[in-house]
């Protein structure tokens, strides 16, 4: 759903397994993770308005700041029970079709791009053929658990395409575990007290 300047971007941190958030949305993941030079930049210098989900905009107790506080515009979420949504300033209450959404949000960014900061909506949107960019950038970390970038059990493939490249050409990613990062389960407990090792809860 292009318009002559703006796009309908999907733009997300995800982890090598696939997840955009934890369990309960919990982005700390992210923590300590670096990208490209000029890359925040880029993209909130393009991005005129931002799309949000329900659950993705409750985990922040309603203070969305995108970009760490350094992006500021209309930024609209999208439920079915507006009557209960905590607002904070800046942000305005849709509860309408998607299709309605993104046309709403494309005209409040005036020409530049509408991120959607939503797996949710984005799966309803590539399924309507709504999309024009998906910019996912991929955290050296494991999360086993936690929102999916695509999650849609029995859905269709959906084949994505690279600009300026072979749309068959595979992405080659080469990790190997940290030595100096302990490897712990998420349901081991606690370290007692007085214990020397680390773990997360």
């Amino acid at each position: 759903m292009e318009t002559t300047t703006g796009k309908v971007q999907l733009a997300f941190m995800m982890s090598l397994d696939g997840f955009v958030a934890g369990p309960g949305h919990t982005m700390d993941f992210m923590d300590g993770t670096t990208v490209r030079d000029g890359v925040h930049r880029e993209l909130i210098e393009s991005t005129g308005a931002i799309l949000a989900g329900r659950d993705g905009y409750d985990s922040t107790g309603g203070d969305l700041r995108p970009y760490g506080g350094a992006w500021s515009g209309p930024i609209f979420v999208l439920t079915h029970h507006p009557e209960d949504v905590r607002t904070a300033d800046g942000a305005t209450v849709l509860s309408c079709p998607v299709e309605e959404a993104v046309r709403i949000g494309l005209d409040a960014a005036r020409g530049r791009n509408l991120q959607v900061f939503s797996p949710t909506i984005g799966r309803q949107l590539l399924q309507l053929g709504l999309v024009d960019e998906i910019d996912v950038h991929v955290a050296p970390v494991l999360l086993g658990d936690g929102v999916r970038l695509y999650d849609a059990p029995g859905g269709e493939l959906v084949h994505l395409a690279r600009s300026g490249d072979d749309p068959r050409l595979a992405e080659r990613l080469r990790y190997r575990p940290a030595p100096s990062v302990p490897r712990v389960r998420r349901s081991q407990s606690r370290p007692s007290t007085g214990s020397t090792s680390g773990t997360n809860p």
